[in-house]
């Protein structure tokens, strides 16, 4: 079996994207975007798009699809374009051109005429910092937190009565998700029935935003996604393409397309949030931590929506300190929505964390790894839930002995014309679970299905159902194939937040429980070849008193096709026992080139505590994923945005990613220590700690080559020109 069920499919084209779906009478949209970042609509004149060779419809404000905004659903309400003439940043989607080709479509809708009542724009996380705004807190509670030690009146005075003081204001471009696969849809009516094309994290999530928008039954929608070309966040609410499709399909009683164009990507999606963050770490003479401060700020978009947690993501659980103060501010910004990208809140966070503590380092002149070993939590600062499973000591020395960390010199050293400087960082990112169910089913040709809506966005997830199905049914791999993206089947949740793993493996191992304990049952039940009997399940086989007998021909003596079960799995009291993590430990080496100032990454090197890992090669593949992005966070990612809201680098163009001479080997290894206090299975996430901390270890790198230490990312070369 490959160690990837899906590759084959994928690298000879014969995987179908929601793109890829080409059926009978197809008709095709294009979206119209606004050309201003605040204001309202005055007047849209689509009488030449109308005329238009080709042009079946134009919707707008004034002339809306059937559409209505989905409300209390599980990542809150999402937003449905065409509902009103406000416009909140530059790019919002504004209206629809539906005719017979997607060129017809694309002509016409260049053609509409938009005149809007202009109001002026503020599309800087700078220039909005003095009327920040409080964040809302997790639950409605507080944005701000005080752990302070007894006698301690404030975090200042616990700052002042440090010996030593690092302090120091970071700050974290504006990011988009860069997934290869478009956000698209296709949408087909057949008596009443939608079914959607569309690459989204959770196909029942999906069918459940699209139900609530037209306003029909759940039964009535079919969400079908079992590839999705990326997503690390960006498709896990129902996209503009997929809600304007399955309208004009409504509409046009045929199939529609609707697939934004590369540009429209970058602002008809959503982004990460650019941030600041003040950090102030105090510390005994000896390295322990008195007293940590850290103040963030981040973009949001008008309607507060989304808020990037990063002093909650990362001060909030990494270190052990006596005193704690931590604070988030949001400035509402009229730009492209934000929401979750890989790693939300910790990866920034984590910049500037992981910045701070190597400061520290340096000027308690201590190695950065002993620093961090010394104020190693066994819980969470304030937290009486001792983690449940950690084992980040072990990634730091085994990391250390790996990388050659202690041939390391506080000034870095020179090889010819470059400067080469060593960097790490901690990784830490909560380990999770979604309530999934997933249905198992044994055929009468000894072989088992195993089903659940969620998705695989290139996380490996199809690959892990069949892994953990045949273990669980006590069969060969080959025997299993694993089915998903489709609505029809158990609701298996969201693919995010490093969750499908143990969200999904822990329901497998219920329904095969119930599917083995229903064929025993019906094994020896009244007219079955074990009537009667005390009957067991192993290998794939019933047994009893020396006889044994495949499931298959079981099922085919007792003439029945198949069995089933659905299992189901949640969170439960756990939570209320222990802390939850994934813990890892990030090294690499740059070099910066004495004269031109560039600096490239020469050397990465991952060691990660993320409990049982169930296939090692799709698991250093997340992890190494998320590494390079590490990298490009640090040299090369970053949304520029004009005064005007305008992105002057939104394409593929202009918004710098790396490539693979950017990229040196990527070097991955895990301790594996299974956590079943967290889950049956014993897996945490592996999908986003890989990004967490990499930032950081590049800027701590380039200090150690250069001198030179950069407070923000991406870190360019006129950084360096000092």
């Amino acid at each position: 079996m490959p160690s990837r069920l899906d590759g084959p499919l994928k690298v000879t084209g014969q995987a179908r994207y929601g793109l890829d779906h080409n059926l009978p009478g197809m008709a095709y949209g294009c979206v119209v975007v606004s050309t201003i970042a605040n204001g309202e609509i005055r007047g849209m004149d689509v009488t030449a798009a109308r005329s238009a060779p080709g042009v079946l419809g134009v919707y707008s404000p004034f002339d809306p699809l059937e559409l209505r905004t989905p409300t209390g659903q599980m990542l809150g309400d999402t937003w449905v374009p065409l509902q009103d003439k406000e416009v909140v940043y530059y790019g919002q989607p504004i209206g629809l051109v539906v005719a017979e080709t997607f060129e017809q479509a694309r002509d016409a809708a260049m053609a509409v005429e938009v005149s809007y009542h202009q109001r002026p724009a503020l599309t800087s996380l700078q220039d909005g910092l003095a009327s920040a705004e409080d964040a809302p807190g997790r639950d409605g509670g507080s944005s701000t937190l005080n752990v302070l030690a007894p006698g301690v009146e404030s975090i200042e005075d616990a700052l002042a009565a440090s010996p030593v003081v690092v302090e120091a204001t970071y700050s974290t471009a504006t990011q988009a998700h860069a997934a290869m696969e478009p956000h698209s849809a296709v949408a087909v009516w057949d008596s009443g029935v939608l079914t959607m094309y569309s690459g989204n994290q959770g196909s029942n999530l999906q069918a459940m935003d699209l139900a609530a928008a037209l306003d029909v039954d759940i039964a009535s929608v079919r969400s079908v996604n079992p590839f999705v070309g990326g997503a690390f966040g960006g498709k896990a609410r129902t996209s503009v393409a997929a809600f304007l499709a399955a309208a004009a399909a409504k509409i046009h009683e045929r199939p529609v397309k609707v697939a934004l164009t590369r540009e429209q990507v970058f602002t008809a999606t959503a982004t990460r949030a650019a941030t600041v963050q003040k950090i102030a770490l105090g510390a005994t003479a000896d390295g322990s931590l008195v007293a940590v401060r850290h103040d963030s700020w981040c973009s949001t978009p008008v309607d507060r929506s989304f808020v990037e947690p990063t002093s909650h993501g990362t001060s909030k659980e990494w270190y052990s300190t006596q005193n704690l103060a931590l604070s988030q501010k949001m400035v509402p910004l009229n730009v492209p929505p934000t929401t979750f990208m890989r790693a939300p809140g910790e990866a920034p966070g984590s910049f500037a964390l992981e910045s701070a503590m190597d400061e520290l380092a340096i000027a308690l002149t201590m190695d950065p790894i002993e620093l961090r070993l010394k104020n190693n939590s066994t819980a969470p600062p304030g937290n009486d839930l001792l983690w449940s499973s950690k084992h980040l000591d072990e990634c730091y020395r085994v990391g250390a002995a790996r990388f050659g960390w202690a041939n390391r010199t506080p000034g870095g050293h020179t090889d010819g014309d470059w400067l080469v400087g060593v960097g790490m960082a901690t990784a830490m990112f909560p380990a999770l679970r979604f309530p999934a169910s997933i249905e198992v089913t044994l055929r009468d040709d000894e072989t088992a299905v195993v089903s659940t809506s969620g998705a695989d966005p290139g996380t490996g997830l199809l690959t892990v159902l069949s892994l953990v199905g045949a273990e669980s049914l006590d069969i060969a791999q080959d025997r299993v194939t694993p089915r998903l993206g489709d609505s029809a089947f158990p609701p298996g949740g969201m693919s995010g937040g490093s969750t499908a793993t143990a969200s999904a493996g822990s329901a497998i191992m219920v329904a095969a429980s119930q599917v083995i304990d229903a064929l025993l049952a019906l094994a020896s039940s009244p007219g079955a070849p074990f009537e009667g009997a005390e009957v067991s399940y192993a290998d794939g086989r019933v047994f009893t008193d020396g006889r044994a007998m495949p499931f298959g021909e079981l099922l085919r003596a007792l003439d029945r096709p198949s069995i089933s079960a659905i299992g189901s799995s949640a969170p439960g009291e756990e939570l209320t026992k222990h802390s939850f993590c994934s813990f890892g430990a990030q090294f690499c080496e740059v070099r910066v080139h004495k004269w031109t100032r560039e600096a490239r990454v020469s050397r990465m090197l991952g060691v990660f505590d993320a409990g049982r890992i169930i296939n090692a090669t799709t698991a250093r593949s997340q992890i190494a994923g998320g590494m390079i992005w590490g990298v490009s966070s640090a040299l090369h990612e970053g949304l520029e945005i004009e005064e005007s809201g305008r992105l002057a680098n939104g394409d593929f163009a202009g918004y710098l990613l790396p490539v693979n001479a950017d990229i040196p080997e990527v070097e991955v290894e895990f301790v594996e220590y299974p956590d079943t206090l967290h889950n049956p299975l014993g897996a945490k996430g592996v999908g986003e700690i890989g990004m967490v901390g990499m930032a950081a270890a590049v800027a701590n790198a380039i200090h150690n080559a250069t001198g030179v230490r950069v407070r923000h990312i991406p870190i360019t070369i006129e950084d360096l020109l000092v």
